[in-house]
């Protein structure tokens, strides 16, 4: 399993501020008074950004190759996973109730897994490889 990331850019404003953009996620950005400041601020917007994407249910952008000058910003794995889960439940149409059903848990469990609120990250490694997916972390 390959980690999930998609490409910054770091340019400098006008005004001097530096600002991070992602070609992929037009919605991601952010910006702080340094480089380092900006670059350390890159995968606080990207989250932000994707989350977005889930809660209005609509498919996350293909991330691209980072092209020169950019750099590669990895999804928080908890995102990721969760990412991972609700592509392999619709491919699979899998039911909240019926991953429950799987899991030994309620359906509340599996919207909070989904929605990323309220479950621990184990969780959601478990209902992962209840759909066939096995994580992989990487360091």
């Amino acid at each position: 399993m390959t980690p999930m990331t998609y490409p910054a850019a770091i340019v400098q404003a006008p005004e001097g501020d530096f600002v991070v953009r992602f070609r992929d996620v037009p919605q991601a950005l952010t910006g702080a008074a340094t480089h380092e400041a900006a670059a350390g601020l890159a995968s606080d917007a990207l989250t932000v950004a994707l989350e977005g994407y889930l809660e209005a249910s609509q498919p996350l952008p293909l991330a691209s190759a980072a092209r020169p000058g950019e750099f590669d910003v990895p999804v928080d794995p908890s995102l990721a996973a969760r990412v991972m889960l609700i592509a392999a439940m619709t491919a699979q149409r899998l039911s909240n109730v019926a991953l429950a059903q799987r899991l030994g848990k309620d359906e509340k469990t599996v919207r909070r897994i989904v929605s990323g609120q309220s479950a621990s990250f184990a969780l959601t490694l478990a209902a992962l490889r209840e759909v066939g997916i096995q994580p992989a972390l990487a360091c």
